[in-house]
């Protein structure tokens, strides 16, 4: 039987439903109180590789050189406390619990994490700890012009002219391709795509330099 209670509570058992609250009473008389479906949400779309995520190529712990402004991630086995995120300095340094401040730039995250561990030895008993780039904020080329994809790039490794053109992800119709600039301060170098593709010229293809501008007309 349904009392005069039961008929207060029936609109907060349809919202929990999923039903309209003005069909409630007969759907639980009837016994057919289904609760709703919820709608599908779709997840949302992630990158499929690190090129499309704007994170550049895959950081070598042994031969990259941190710099100012990026973005390490200071893993400590077992130690939450001590596993972080964190931004190195304009003066090069980062800040950890109990050791205060500590160079970073200059030093590979191979060697830094070598560091962090003689320093936290004195606290934690055998500490087991890995650096890794997040973001490499320090060490950038920038490629501008007649390419599908223009803008600034993470130098992660040692990239030659090439391969940064390849993963700007090839030219648009009419780019001049015979005559490439690389702007590197005050400094022009000249590239012909036309000719390294066909095997001549290739000691044009040099390494590219933090700061350097590739332009596509």
């Amino acid at each position: 039987m349904i009392t005069r209670r039961s008929f207060v509570a029936l609109p907060m058992i349809a919202l929990a439903l999923g039903l309209p609250q003005n069909g409630a009473a007969q759907a639980i008389r009837n016994g057919s109180a289904e609760p709703t479906t919820p709608a599908k949400v779709e997840a949302p779309k992630t990158p499929q590789n690190a090129a499309e995520a704007g994170l550049g190529q895959a950081v070598d712990t042994n031969r990259y050189v941190i710099g100012p402004e990026d973005i390490l991630m200071i893993n400590v086995w077992r130690e939450p406390d001590f596993s972080r995120p964190v931004i190195v300095r304009p003066d090069g340094k980062i800040s950890m619990p109990l050791i205060n401040d500590i160079q970073a730039a200059g030093l590979t995250p191979a060697t830094l994490s070598q560091k962090l561990t003689e320093a936290l030895s004195e606290f934690i008993n055998k500490p087991e700890i890995s650096v890794s780039v997040n973001q490499i904020n320090s060490q950038k080329f920038f490629i501008a012009g007649n390419v599908a994809r223009t803008g600034q790039f993470p130098l992660a490794v040692p990239t030659r002219i090439a391969e940064a053109l390849s993963a700007a992800g090839g030219f648009k119709d009419f780019a001049d391709t015979k005559h490439i600039i690389i702007i590197r301060g005050d400094k022009r170098i000249d590239f012909n795509w036309n000719d390294y593709i066909k095997g001549k010229h290739l000691e044009q293809n040099v390494f590219l330099q933090t700061g350097d501008t590739i332009l596509v007309k």
